[in-house]
């Protein structure tokens, strides 16, 4: 029903959704799909009356595919919109709001370096091989969107930290990516414990100051 803000998922042709219970539901005549992208426009949108929300779900992860809306609020909403994006208040605004996100950002990297540093803890001897794979770990991991470990909050940095670089020797240090794993439930979790309880093996020879094998995988990739 067009009165009732719904969650639905796409449906089977242009202009239909589907709901929880499997029902299918043609968008009304007067409405429009506002596709995803604008988040201040979305939520003016979704809050000025019913919204028909359409998300669909791949794997653990849910990606929005628009909002359906009366066609007109959609216009008069973006229309103001455009209006206060226009002026000189709204420039320095996002201006300021660039500012302290980069300036949060860079701090974030700090920090992140940081753990990773700690999590790492090489012998002295290895201290600029510790910098060097901080670094490459951090470039890899931290930049906003990469959808990396590094950027989720529901875990401590700390944890974020030994993940990302368990996950960057998987990749980069093992025949992960081009094994052919069995799609067995619970067999690619088993493979990716294997690994790295053997990258974990690999860097305990720097933490224990140990000499490293000539061919040592880390060192390798590093050079990369």
């Amino acid at each position: 029903m067009p009165e009732s803000t719904r969650i639905v998922a796409p449906g089977l042709s242009d202009g239909t959704v589907r709901t929880a219970d499997g029902q299918i539901l043609h968008a009304p005549a007067d409405w429009q799909l506002l596709p995803p992208g604008d988040a201040a426009l979305t939520r003016r949108v979704k809050a000025a009356g019913p919204t028909w929300t359409v998300q669909q779900k791949k794997g653990r992860k849910t990606f929005s595919q628009g909002v359906w809306a009366p066609a007109e609020r959609i216009a008069a909403i973006r229309a103001d919109l455009a209006a206060e994006r226009a002026t000189d208040a709204h420039a320095k605004r996002r201006a300021a709001e660039t500012t302290r996100r980069e300036r949060k950002q860079t701090e974030y990297v700090e920090d992140f370096r940081g753990a990773v540093l700690a999590f790492l803890d090489f012998a002295p001897r290895y201290a600029s091989l510790a910098e060097q794979l901080a670094d490459t770990v951090t470039q890899h991991a931290t930049p906003v969107g990469s959808g990396t470990v590094a950027r989720t909050q529901r875990i401590p940095i700390e944890q974020r930290a030994e993940s990302a670089v368990i996950a960057w020797l998987r990749h980069r240090t093992t025949a992960y990516d081009n094994m052919k794993i069995a799609r067995v439930r619970g067999k690619r979790r088993e493979v990716r414990r294997m690994l790295a309880e053997q990258s974990r093996r690999l860097l305990e020879t720097y933490r224990a100051g140990r000499t490293a094998e000539p061919a040592c995988p880390l060192q390798q990739a590093l050079m990369m």
